[in-house]
């Protein structure tokens, strides 16, 4: 497989601030469409140009871009900056919408989400634009849904040093940890403090306009989960599918035998190794909309999540998840 070739873009916010890029033209296949790659937490744009090149290589426009305060998008001075998650995807992703969609005029609008990459499009005003997803692992880090055998382990990192670190710099020095990316401080205590319900770490007069934005997603969502992902467990991804209640989603569970490996976890499917596997199948949802699983459904192991929501107060209507 050829190297990574992507043209370098800058891409400009609503509110100003310069996102850094990358658009890769399609070099073969026909026009298949083109699609948006959202990265994880802390994930720098880089580590999916490969997959992005794949991509281009069959048939697809793609654009990789570093969120605000990550990488080719980060400040001169991160400290200070209270970006957010919602910030990511209202405008960030919108950005890198409206880019794609002026660039690449021609064909359906995809987006490929992994880990709150899958999650961020419903805060986009313009995802309506979107007309296919494919994510993996796409949660936004509740932690009761972390895998039951990690929990604790992930609670004191994530939960207690994360916020305790970030408080103390200004922001989380993931790097010098080798944990993952610096984050901006309001990312990070989007992940340590996030509720159950994720509308109530906003302001009480912004939420309706969230959810309702997230509504507004009509889009085909193929939901894979893995299932030695201690994260991206079946309930953090049905939890946050239930915010896209009139999407049509649907949930495939990958183990490792599945791809012949011992383990997959959350990281390794956006990895070159494959290239021969795991990336050929995902061009069938995203070039055809046919799930190359389809006998691999989830367990439906809700309990957790049902019980949460429909004792709640502000109960989200969905469909198609049971």
């Amino acid at each position: 497989m050829r190297e990574a070739g992507g043209r370098s873009v800058d891409i400009v916010c609503q509110d100003g601030v310069m996102l850094g890029g990358h658009l890769w033209l399609r070099t073969g296949g026909g026009n298949c469409g083109k699609i948006v790659v959202n990265p994880a937490t802390g994930v720098l744009a880089r580590y999916y140009h490969a997959y992005a090149q794949f991509l281009a290589d069959h048939g697809f426009v793609v654009l990789t871009y570093d969120y605000r305060g990550i990488g080719q998008s980060r400040p001169a001075h991160l400290r200070g900056c209270n970006y957010r998650w919602a910030d990511w995807g209202e405008q960030d992703f919108a950005a890198a919408l409206g880019f794609l969609d002026a660039h690449a005029p021609d064909g359906p609008m995809l987006v490929v989400g992994h880990s709150i990459g899958g999650f961020l499009p419903g805060f986009a005003r313009n995802a309506p634009l979107v007309h296919r997803m494919l994510t993996v692992g796409a949660q936004y880090a509740y932690w009761r849904d972390y895998a039951a055998a990690h929990r604790m382990r992930l609670l004191m990192k994530w939960h207690l040093a994360m916020p305790i670190l970030t408080a103390i710099c200004g922001y989380f020095p993931g790097r010098k940890l080798g944990w993952l990316e610096d984050l901006p401080a309001g990312v990070a205590n989007d992940w340590s403090f996030r509720r159950a319900r994720m509308e109530l770490s906003h302001p009480r007069d912004a939420r309706q306009d969230i959810l309702r934005r997230f509504a507004a997603v009509t889009a085909d969502v193929l939901a894979i989960g893995v299932t030695d992902d201690e994260v991206g467990t079946e309930a953090a991804i049905l939890r946050a599918l239930r915010y896209y209640k009139n999407a049509r989603p649907v949930e495939v569970a990958l183990s490792p035998a599945d791809l012949g490996l011992e383990r997959i976890g959350h990281f390794s499917l956006f990895h070159k190794r494959h290239a021969a596997d795991f990336w050929l199948d995902t061009l069938l949802w995203l070039r055809d909309g046919v799930n190359p699983w389809p006998v691999r459904p989830f367990g439906r192991q809700m309990q957790n999540v049902e019980h949460e929501i429909f004792n709640s107060r502000c109960y989200l209507p969905y469909k198609g998840l049971m």
